[in-house]
């Protein structure tokens, strides 16, 4: 075995640290601070972004968050304040150890006993000259832990986990007691001490087993112990519907049937195009008398690049790029907004989209996807918007240290950003008008530990990555990477995001934070989605039409007892509400009236409208219409609090759209239609549906209780699109 040794020796010896050469032979029972020492400030909390791993420290004492940098913190604790944390002469009276054990006021408190592990440990490690190890021997390889996934029976069972750690020395130890757990579901597991998971509710968690830098990601499932259930099989319209069924029937969960045909139409109008059916569109579908699936395929198929579709889709990647007139100017908001459209309605294939973007250069009015760098002006930042855009990575925690979750560290972080470093930007010709350009070189960005020029280098290598060199512009190649169909992000990350524009969460979720400590909540799925994306050429089309085609996507919202309680395995559709364009879009409709958007053409709807500048008495930005200063999907808002419900119910937006003379009720009025007919019409252009004999009974009665029949038709359709039915998604 190698002999220990410390960092900075010759400060250590004149210390007295430091064994002289004839005594630093290594035994087994030899105490590391690499080894020994750095799991229990972590496990302890000392090294936690709230205590001491902060970006500050606490009371002037510093440690790396997590334990990232052994070297500094063996600095900090040996050789700041004069070394008086630690007492050689005495050890049990060193300040590292009278702090966290109370016997000095100490303000994060108790974090150990006198005569615990931890405390014996610091003690015998001072007393054995406090040596710093050998990274080559001392350092973990990787965590072992067992078992490899759990099921509970039932509620109250527990699992006791084992870990090993394995070292690159070919040595392993037992690290149960010292690694950390954490829950990603604090409400189904419960994390006891002693390294024990006990299940508390029926669901999933996944377990994330911490120790050095380390970790491994347990999947846990807590069965449903009712008796009774009897696997039902529904039918399965493709490798979507086989991959989730898979999994519900080894979890015990009868998935619901297919939602009817009135719920379906209006459910994939507003997915696939922002806005609900009309009512001759409805009656159209409805009379159908083909097969309801057959029928629902020729529906899906007239939607998707449909203009509405275009219009629908270009507001969400309007959205994710952040196209803006602050950002951009007015001139470069519009060419930008129209490069969008186009890539969406020729299909561009989406390597291709994202390459294009990537590798852009010139003007932002003639070259509009050099906006790109317009909005991400800096390489920090456009290498932090296209790692979380299109490969579902955040890199930003990177940037000051090492990252605490996953293998990313500060060295790749500033070796990424170097790829748009020579990118630079200056004014055109016409006034707002800027050129995006390549620098010829490249000696300004600097790594903040070295100072040095950073050199780019790929996230990962893959097989058959070219050579960077090989290209003149240094985004060629992170492009020629990023977007291979061996990235082992690019696809999986688009999948993941559209996943989650249908079912209101991602497979992975955030759906722009994937990580090896954030697993996805059904891998058979992803990757099955990922493969066939792939094969497609990329094809957003097809990826959409794939998952709205499935019996999972046109599930029913009613549950069963099996189903009831399932939030994360899509067994059930999930109500969404409607997005603030959505709603306002859904509002025209249901009134016959159109919003008064200005400095837009008259026949704009919300979907349409090119930025957040443009709103109608402030009821999109209300309503949680992003201000598009983020990519992350985050920004857009879709609950619902008193106050917005305050605005539908008494706000002038819905009321004039309602009594407008020239809107639905009045035109229907001044038709001559029946109130049987005016019920149906008010039923179809904003439920989606035809009322039930009952609601047609009601309203019937309602509408010939007293004169009056234009203000109670009014009235009818106020509570209609006040009604949950209208403001969700269902």
């Amino acid at each position: 075995m190698k002999q220990a040794y410390t960092i900075l020796p010759t400060l250590a010896l004149l210390a007295g640290l430091l064994p002289t050469a004839s005594a630093a032979t290594a035994s087994e029972s030899r105490i590391t601070f690499l080894r020994d020492i750095m799991p229990v400030l972590n496990y302890t909390g000392c090294t936690a972004g709230a205590c001491h791993g902060s970006a500050k420290g606490k009371n002037g004492f510093k440690l790396s968050l997590r334990g990232y940098d052994p070297e500094f913190d063996y600095r900090a604790l040996l050789f700041e304040v004069s070394g008086r944390r630690f007492n050689r002469a005495v050890p049990t009276e060193s300040l590292m150890l009278s702090k966290p054990t109370m016997r000095v006021p100490h303000e994060g408190g108790l974090r150990f006993e006198e005569g615990s592990d931890a405390f014996n440990t610091v003690v015998e490690w001072i007393s054995q000259g406090a040596q710093f190890g050998d990274p080559e021997a001392d350092t973990v390889a990787k965590l072992e832990v067992d078992p490899v996934e759990i099921f509970l029976e039932e509620p109250g069972r527990r699992q006791p986990l084992k870990v090993l750690a394995h070292y690159r020395d070919g040595s392993t130890r037992d690290v149960s007691k010292l690694a950390v757990l954490e829950s990603n579901s604090t409400s189904t597991v419960k994390i006891e001490e002693g390294g024990s998971v006990l299940g508390e509710r029926i669901g999933e968690a996944a377990i994330m087993v911490r120790y050095e830098g380390k970790f491994v990601t347990v999947p846990l499932t807590v069965l449903n112990p009712a008796p009774g259930f009897e696997w039902q099989r529904l039918p399965q319209n493709s490798f979507i519907d086989e991959t989730i069924d898979a999994k519900l029937k080894r979890l015990k969960i009868q998935p619901s049937p297919a939602a009817n045909d009135a719920i379906f139409a209006r459910r994939v109008y507003l997915d696939l195009t922002g806005i609900p059916p009309t009512p001759e569109q409805l009656r159209e579908f409805l009379h159908d008398s083909s097969p309801s699936q057959s029928k629902r395929t020729r529906l899906i198929d007239s939607l998707i690049g449909s203009r509405p579709y275009v219009d629908y889709w270009s507001l969400k990647w309007g959205d994710l790029l952040q196209s803006n007139r602050k950002h951009l100017g007015e001139k470069g908001m519009w060419a930008f907004r129209q490069w969008i459209r186009d890539a969406i309605a020729s299909n561009q294939p989406y390597d291709d989209f994202v390459r294009e973007l990537l590798t852009s250069v010139g003007s932002t009015f003639q070259s509009p996807a050099a906006n790109y760098y317009r909005v991400n002006d800096d390489p920090k930042l456009a290498m932090e918007t296209t790692t979380q855009l299109f490969l579902g990575v955040r890199m930003v925690c990177a940037q000051c240290h090492d990252h605490p979750f996953e293998r990313w560290t500060q060295n790749q972080y500033f070796q990424l950003a170097a790829f748009f470093a020579a990118v630079g930007m200056k004014p055109g010709f016409d006034s707002d008008e800027q050129i995006v350009y390549l620098k010829r070189e490249n000696r300004d960005f600097l790594h903040p530990k070295t100072n040095k020029p950073v050199q780019p280098e790929y996230l990962l290598a893959s097989a058959g990555t070219p050579p960077i060199g090989a290209f003149g512009d240094s985004r060629e190649a992170l492009a020629e990477w990023l977007t291979s169909e061996k990235n082992p992000y690019f696809a999986k990350a688009i999948a993941n995001r559209v996943w989650s524009y249908f079912f209101g969460r991602g497979i992975i979720e955030p759906v722009d934070d994937i990580r090896g400590s954030n697993p996805p909540v059904n891998s058979a799925l992803l990757e099955a989605l990922e493969k066939d994306f792939i094969a497609s050429g990329f094809n957003l089309q097809h990826l959409i039409r794939t998952i709205v085609s499935s019996r999972t996507y046109q599930a029913a919202m009613e549950t069963n007892e099996w189903n009831e309680g399932d939030e994360i395995n899509f067994s059930h559709f999930k109500p969404r509400r409607l997005a603030a364009e959505s709603l306002l879009d859904a509002m025209t409709i249901a009134t016959g009236s159109r919003p008064d958007f200005p400095e837009v053409p008259d026949d704009f709807s919300a979907q349409q409208l090119p930025d957040p500048h443009v709103d109608v008495g402030g009821f999109l930005n209300m309503f949680g219409r992003p201000e598009r200063e983020s990519p992350c999907e985050c920004e857009r808002r879709n609950d619902l609090s008193l106050p917005l419900a305050m605005s539908l119910v008494n706000g002038p937006t819905l009321a004039d759209a309602i009594a407008n003379p020239e809107g639905r009720v009045a035109k229907a009025i001044i038709a001559g239609h029946t109130d049987r007919e005016l019920i149906e019409e008010l039923y179809l252009a904003s439920l989606g549906r035809y009322p039930t004999p009952g609601e047609m009974d009601s309203a019937i009665t309602y509408l010939g209780s007293s004169p009056g029949k234009a203000a109670k038709a009014q009235d009818l359709l106020w509570a209609l699109i006040n009604s949950n039915s209208f403001l969700f998604n269902r």
